[in-house]
């Protein structure tokens, strides 16, 4: 009996699709208890290998000081450059199609995710101690939007579309905020051959997609070469990730019209009956037909954008999680969570639930804006509590402030860890239990 429930169980797993910010957060659960067991010492080994991809003599995985990535650093350099061009996609998506299309959608998203980015940076400056610390205010400007929306979903169909798409669209902006953030204060000894050079290859793939190109190799293949030129030019390379996703054409060969139509005059054409189990030459010609067609009336940004989301939501994100979320809590006391560790903290958890609630609520009460359908004051203050979950970008940002500075920026880093992972599931609790309560009172209420 034990067994067939378990069989039912792993079954019931596969097929169903797994919530990312769930597999996200077990991930890190799993880096913190390794980082606090005997498996440290492998841990730390593996992330310190060298990672070799030769071609002569050029090494592809080489940094701008020469050295070989570190597992480690092809993780965060060149696995969440992938992420960033997934990013970059949605934000193209975003900007043609979705809630930043036009001014009158995008203006109350901006606002909220400008009060997100703006206040808690105020609040960590305002809070922390001056010195190295203060390379971290930008730590709490992000909203993870995959665990954001995933603890959103955990709320099941209560919770109103206007709610998760405005949550989104913060999110997005706030995704650009942190990418403007990384490419301004996270690069260091720019070369300016190499940058002209990465430059003269984005024009080349701009002109492409305008010129008809829709091969996806093109544009992979091209985007590996902007990578490594921004590697050398001193440009964080996540940073190519963004400027090349937007050089991918967002417009279909063929339109779905067309698309219908020929797949109608194809159809015709086949045999009505046929119990040939090999199909005739003219009939898989049809079928080739068609199967091109259909390459055709999906753009190649959504094509890749519906490639990527598997891979970068339970691979690379989850990877990144494993990589960075490892807390060292050895010696650890209460005066640990001094410091940089209360400050981000306050920052995600209070910054972002200020900031984005009070300049949102500021501009609909003055009569500027008008509160999406469906959505309230106390939907406003729930998801503005959710925009605390910093975690992915958040953890990339303290890396990228505090990583190789030595002593103390390996103390600061990990209690910056500590700060994000800790205001991120408080604000996600505090968040999904407020939210909770708020639309069960509204069905109540309803009924």
């Amino acid at each position: 009996m034990v067994k067939e429930i378990f069989k039912f169980s792993i079954r019931r797993l596969i097929q169903t699709k797994i919530n990312g910010g769930i597999v996200l957060l077990f991930v890190a659960l799993a880096a913190m208890i390794i980082a606090n067991s005997p498996l440290q010492e492998y841990y730390n080994i593996l992330f310190s290998k060298n990672i070799t991809l030769t071609i002569g003599n050029f090494n592809l995985f080489d940094r701008h000081d020469g050295n070989p990535m570190t597992l480690l650093d092809f993780i965060n350099d060149a696995l969440m450059a992938i992420f960033f061009f997934s990013v970059g996609l949605e934000i193209k998506r975003e900007l043609l199609v979705g809630e930043l299309s036009s001014p009158r959608k995008a203006l109350l998203p901006v606002v909220a995710a400008c009060g997100g980015m703006i206040v808690p940076v105020l609040l960590f400056f305002l809070i922390s101690q001056p010195g190295l610390v203060m390379r971290g205010a930008a730590i709490p400007m992000a909203t993870d939007i995959a665990f954001s929306l995933g603890v959103l979903s955990l709320l099941g169909k209560k919770v109103p579309l206007s709610l998760k798409i405005f949550l989104t669209a913060f999110a997005v902006v706030d995704d650009i905020g942190g990418i403007i953030v990384i490419a301004l204060f996270y690069s260091s000894h720019l070369t300016v051959e190499y940058l002209i050079a990465a430059m003269i290859i984005v024009a080349l793939l701009y002109i492409g997609g305008r010129q008809g190109i829709h091969n996806k190799l093109f544009f992979i293949s091209f985007g590996i070469v902007v990578w490594c030129l921004f590697i050398n030019a001193g440009i964080h390379p996540t940073i190519a990730g963004v400027i090349v996703a937007f050089t991918v054409p967002a417009r279909p060969k063929l339109h779905i019209y067309r698309y219908v139509d020929s797949i109608r005059e194809s159809l015709k054409r086949l045999p009505e009956n046929s119990n040939d189990i090999i199909l005739s030459n003219s009939e898989l010609s049809i079928l080739k037909s068609i199967e091109s067609a259909s390459d055709k009336v999906v753009s190649p940004l959504q094509a890749m954008d519906d490639d990527l989301r598997t891979l970068v939501n339970y691979v690379i994100m989850p990877l990144f999680a494993f990589a960075n979320a490892s807390i060292s809590f050895e010696g650890f006391t209460l005066a640990s969570l001094e410091g940089v560790s209360v400050t981000i903290f306050f920052s995600l958890v209070l910054g972002k639930l200020i900031g984005i609630f009070s300049f949102t609520y500021l501009f609909i009460k003055c009569g500027w804006l008008t509160m999406p359908d469906k959505m309230d004051t106390h939907s406003l203050f729930g998801v503005s509590l959710l925009g605390g979950i910093g975690f992915t970008v958040s953890l990339f940002i303290a890396t990228l402030s505090y990583a190789g500075m030595g002593a103390e920026g390996a103390m600061l880093l990990n209690q910056a860890k500590i700060g994000i992972i800790g205001g991120s599931m408080f604000a996600g609790i505090c968040g999904y239990f407020y939210l909770k309560y708020t639309l069960n009172k509204k069905t109540q209420k309803s009924l």
